[in-house]
């Protein structure tokens, strides 16, 4: 059965056992992937893989359910295990579906890879890391290449086709001089094309040299208040934790500490991100919210003002409030007016951080966590790459304690960040 033959047979047969509402997604992917492991190129791999998705609502009750099979018996199967699915739940009046929207369809990057390219560039990457980086250990290195392509489909008419080809990076690394050795790092991109080094991408070249020079690390000097500058590459675990409270799950049970504050001051004035997963700044777009609408693009925060709330269908209607224009993600941090030398020269005493091993924050943002892969600052000077260190602090305080952002910002192909100085943090 194709996919779209599937999809009909899906919805129509779904609707004939009584489901008022239908939503359903088929995805057909291809993905080929070439490694690094050890330092050495290990292994070449295609995988294919189809992927059904639906979800019924029969008397206000939700079933849902997914399969990797096609075929008519494992999709009759599924059917009959999403119907009881909903017969058993509870009904709740807020569950929903997309409202029609014409057909459309969506493609971005290319159908085919490269495959010529893919093990040139891996190569060059092998190669460059160990001449320019002889202490760096490429634990390992995958650059795949992955198709997908879609339909999906409700009850209420709306069916959108998709088709994505996208490139994608992510090395992880360490470096060791003798019996010393860094703490682990990793980084990646997104790309549609390979038309540069895959050194020249992200920040990659950047933390293969600082993995280098964090081979000896140092404790910093006691417990104590100061700032951080955090990283493009760190900046996502922060931003993105800012707005996991303005989703359906905090906001719907109002746990949420920002549940008050739309339209209200969250962070300081000079702070802006955006929610751009339509753009052509970005290489890796997405074109369908999880509920079945088209995505378009949005600001999340614009000078400091909470400017929308990420709420789906499902918490649209619990909550009263408006359902957000796509499923958030595809950051873009407007950038600053300062050089990312100047933060460092104008820090006292502080810390950058490059990579954040924390758990998740408490319901009122307080936070901590383990410094990796970063530096130690003292009167504006870098002064060595720090050892185990503890940070801790507020998320929503440290928002508001902005102390500059960087005039550079770095694209990782999903999102583009700046380098970010905060205040207030506590050091140890």
């Amino acid at each position: 059965m194709n996919s779209q033959d599937a999809v009909e047979y899906i919805i129509e047969t779904l609707k004939k056992r009584g489901a008022e509402k239908v939503q359903c997604s088929v995805m057909d992917s291809e993905k080929k992937e070439l490694n690094i492991d050890a330092g050495e190129m290990s292994l070449f791999r295609t995988t294919f893989n189809s992927g059904v998705g639906f979800t019924i609502y029969k008397d206000n009750c939700k079933g849902s359910t997914s399969i990797n099979k096609l075929d008519k018996d494992s999709i009759d199967g599924a059917i009959e295990d999403v119907i009881e699915l909903a017969d058993s739940s509870e009904p709740d009046e807020a569950y929903d579906i997309a409202d029609y929207q014409a057909p459309k369809s969506f493609s971005t990057g290319n159908s085919v890879a490269n495959m010529d390219s893919m093990y040139d560039r891996l190569s060059e990457f092998s190669d460059h890391t160990k001449s320019t980086y002889p202490k760096v250990i490429l634990e390992q290195a995958i650059i795949d290449f992955t198709y997908r392509k879609g339909i999906f489909a409700n009850s209420n008419g709306v069916q959108f086709g998709l088709e994505k080809g996208m490139y994608n990076f992510s090395p992880m690394f360490t470096s060791k001089d003798g019996v010393k050795t860094s703490s682990f790092n990793y980084t990646g991109f997104s790309a549609k094309d390979l038309h540069k080094p895959l050194k020249d991408y992200g920040s990659i070249d950047r933390l293969l040299k600082e993995s280098e020079e964090q081979v000896v690390s140092h404790q910093v000097p006691g417990k104590f208040n100061g700032q951080i500058i955090v990283t493009p590459d760190c900046l996502d675990d922060f931003v993105s934790t800012v707005m996991d409270f303005v989703t359906d799950i905090p906001l719907i049970s109002g746990r949420s500490v920002y549940k008050d504050k739309l339209n209200e001051s969250i962070a300081d004035s000079r702070f802006t991100m955006h929610s751009k997963p339509r753009s052509d700044e970005l290489q890796s777009n997405y074109f369908i919210t999880g509920d079945g609408y088209e995505s378009q693009d949005c600001t999340l925060i614009e000078n400091g003002i909470l400017k929308t709330f990420l709420l789906g269908i499902y918490g649209a209607n619990k909550t009263g409030l408006s359902r957000s224009v796509n499923d958030g993600g595809a950051h873009i941090v407007d950038s600053g007016n300062v050089a990312f030398n100047d933060l460092v020269k104008s820090m006292k005493k502080g810390v950058i951080l490059s990579r954040f091993s924390g758990g998740n924050p408490s319901d009122n943002g307080d936070f901590s966590g383990v410094a990796k892969n970063s530096y130690y600052v003292e009167n504006g000077e870098v002064k060595f790459p720090i050892s185990e260190t503890m940070i801790s602090g507020n998320i929503c305080s440290m928002m508001n304690n902005i102390v500059d952002i960087s005039k550079e910002r770095i694209n990782f192909g999903d999102c583009i960040y700046p380098w970010i100085q905060f205040d207030g943090l506590t050091i140890s």
